[in-house]
């Protein structure tokens, strides 16, 4: 495959609201320069990057996928990136291999949700932005409502280089606003023709280039200058001061098109190549300066020795492991030695591809600034540096949002467990939103992600690519049981059955544990050789193996004081496994006496969302028997500070969604466990006696 400089690449996130056209704009754009010779539908699932069964099926991007195509001299990498709440992980990944961040908006809808968080993460990671206004051919489609919404959420930056002509069913093309041309669709060829500005947008086509010339004489002093003097700039100054200022997210051009009709895919391509920055012109990566422990900015430069970042894995059984990786310094070479400075580790690359949707390119090397994949990297995964074995750097990992929702995974087979647990943890490395742990206490393994459709495509894909198949179920909750008054108790246990007998006989006082402590406090307070030295180590052996289960409904004790302090022996009969059991006895008795109770685990959460819903959140996590700890604005929310018990919260993550309009957002952990009220406790020891 022909091999570009770094001047001539293109990396353009295409993100956005889910159903704004990301997916069709993309398979237009690879229609229209020819990269593919079909037009495949989302309907249909058969558009080239929903390539996956679970995205067919869904009729809906869950990951991120990469396609390239050529036009005018420059090679362009279309990055696919899913709009789905559920996939933000994917939009991480994206952008940590793109110079500018193309935000499609549709053009009935206007600005939703998905806007504002693809607008919002592109800023977190200091991406430039561009609007992309599609579905301009649809009824009740409006760009001047559109642009305005646009320019009253996101700032004066936002200006339009495009102008559609005509609208609804009679939109027709696009007026290119810079060079004062327009382009006109033709039905018949699938075509844009050059053509004149209709005498009507005459007035409206020099109104949009003056808030160009406006932004752009704004990021120069020399050009700002010039535009006061003369009241005009130059085409050519325009175009580098576009590129200039879309680089450092100073200017935010918007196009427009209707990606299903082809309209706008040629103009957009041309402002693509002239208006949008190559790698040269960013300044998107941070590498970790060892001297300082500070993060320096990169620059991407073929001159330099090798460095790259894997910002994607993708695990297939088949094939293995394969590592997507953004070339930012020199270049990498097929059947070279680098190295991973994250797990200080010498890699072998291999083989080296081009990625096109699932199709892969061979190619011996990759530019700095370009996008390539290598297949079985042994140590390496998603956010890890490769460098230069001579010349070590390591740039900055990518900050992924952390899982909040949980399920217990249940086989559907007998036999299936190490199936399951070998495909769970291959997708853990595909998807750092994925998490996986064992409970022991329960027996279950647990799974994490981000919400209910994160975790059923889990579940799908373990289905669908290491054939087995799973139930997801609510977690179990790791109750405990307390006592919260003292039992002084006998417990002795004698056998006679001719021959040797079994004699243990011990009196221990069981207290509250009240030092902040959980584990068994043993105390031996023994006088006079009533319990012979060799056998307290048996008693408090026996009462920590007692602890793992309570009176009240079988759950781990906690937080309790045993102090032995009398008993008696028989010098033939005792042995330590008679004074186990006199322990177990004296447990039970003891603390059936001592007010048993039971515990639930309380998590400490903190929920960030927008000033409007505050009222509704807190009497929400009020009904949840939570307790409000405060509240704090940050970054235009307000973050509402509390804790809430576990059980309370396995549904949170859909449900705060479904009040914030996905809005809102929440991390939680575990802070302690405290005493369950008691109509609550009833039915859980209830239940809990009932699977016994």
């Amino acid at each position: 495959m022909k091999q570009y400089k770094t001047k001539n690449l293109r990396n353009i996130g295409i993100i956005g609201h889910g159903g704004s056209g990301k997916t069709t704009l993309t398979e237009a754009l690879l229609y229209h320069t020819k990269a593919i010779d079909r037009f495949g539908k989302v309907e249909e699932g058969t558009t080239l990057s929903d390539f996956d069964v679970e995205e067919k099926r869904r009729k809906n991007s869950i990951s991120t996928s990469v396609a390239l195509c050529e036009w005018d001299n420059v090679k362009i990498n279309l990055v696919d990136i899913p709009g789905y709440f559920d996939f933000v992980g994917e939009m991480v990944q994206g952008l940590k291999a793109v110079d500018l961040a193309m935000i499609t908006v549709c053009g009935v809808s206007g600005i939703e949700v998905g806007t504002e968080k693809s607008w919002k993460y592109a800023n977190e990671h200091e991406i430039p932005r561009a609007f992309f206004v599609n579905k301009l051919d649809r009824e009740n489609s409006n760009f001047e409502k559109v642009l305005l919404q646009l320019k009253s959420k996101f700032g004066i930056s936002v200006v339009p280089i495009q102008y559609p002509i005509g609208k609804e069913e009679n939109f027709r093309g696009i007026i290119n606003v810079i060079s004062g041309k327009a382009r006109i669709f033709n039905p018949k060829t699938h075509e844009m023709e050059t053509g004149e500005i209709p005498d009507e947008l005459m007035s409206k086509a020099e109104e949009c280039k003056k808030m160009i010339e406006e932004a752009v004489a704004e990021t120069d002093e020399k050009l700002l200058d010039k535009y006061f003097e003369e009241g005009s700039l130059s085409d050519e100054e325009i175009y580098n001061g576009l590129i200039a200022g879309a680089s450092n997210g100073d200017i935010v051009p918007v196009m427009c098109g209707s990606a299903i009709k082809g309209i706008g895919i040629h103009t957009l391509l041309e402002d693509m190549v002239e208006c949008f920055p190559s790698p040269k012109d960013t300044n998107l990566y941070k590498a970790h300066d060892p001297k300082t422990g500070e993060y320096i900015g990169v620059k991407i430069d073929e001159n330099k020795p090798f460095s790259a970042i894997i910002f994607k894995t993708i695990a297939d059984p088949f094939v293995g492991k394969l590592s997507m990786f953004r070339v930012i310094t020199g270049e990498a070479k097929s059947d070279t030695v680098v190295y991973n400075p994250n797990k200080d580790k010498e890699e072998k690359l291999g083989t080296l591809y081009f990625i096109k949707g699932k199709e892969q390119y061979q190619t011996d090397m990759i530019e700095a600034g370009d996008i390539g994949a290598v297949a079985k990297l042994q140590y390496s995964t998603t956010g890890d540096t490769l460098c230069d074995i001579s010349e070590h750097v390591m740039y900055r990992k990518m900050n992924f949002p952390e899982p909040v929702y949980s399920r217990a995974v249940l086989p559907k087979a007998k036999g299936d467990e190490d199936k399951i647990s070998n495909g769970l943890h291959k997708l853990m490395d595909e998807d750092p939103t994925f998490k996986v742990e064992r409970d022991f206490e329960n027996s279950e393994t647990i799974i994490y992600g981000l919400g209910v459709t994160h975790l059923d495509v889990i579940a799908s894909k373990l289905k669908n690519k290491f054939g087995v198949e799973v139930e997801l179920r609510t977690p179990k909750i790791p109750y405990r049981e307390t006592i919260k008054k003292s039992a002084d108790v006998q417990g002795k246990h004698k056998k006679q059955s001719g021959g040797h007998g079994q004699y243990g006989d011990v009196k221990i006082l069981f207290e509250p544990r009240n030092d902040g402590k959980d584990e068994l406090e043993f105390v031996d307070k023994v006088v006079g050789g009533v319990v012979p030295r060799q056998y307290i180590p048996a008693v408090e052996k026996g009462l920590k193996e007692c602890m793992l289960h309570g009176v009240l409904a079988g759950y781990p004790v906690i937080r309790v004081r045993a102090t032995l302090h009398d008993g008696s022996y028989h010098p033939v009969d005792s042995s330590e496994m008679a004074f186990k059991v006199a322990a177990s006895l004296a447990y039970k008795k003891g603390l059936a006496q001592a007010n048993p109770i039971l515990l639930e685990p309380i998590m400490h959460v903190e929920i960030s969302v927008p000033d409007d819903y505050t009222g509704d959140i807190i009497s929400d996590l009020n009904r949840r028997r939570g307790r409000i700890m405060g509240m704090e604005p940050k970054e235009g929310q307000q973050v509402i500070i509390g804790e809430v018990p576990q059980a309370e919260m396995f549904e949170y993550a859909t449900e705060l969604r479904s009040m914030t309009g996905a809005r809102g957002s929440f991390s939680m952990k575990f802070a302690r466990y405290e005493e369950v009220p008691q109509e609550v406790a009833k039915n859980v020891i209830e239940e809990a006696n009932k699977e016994e």
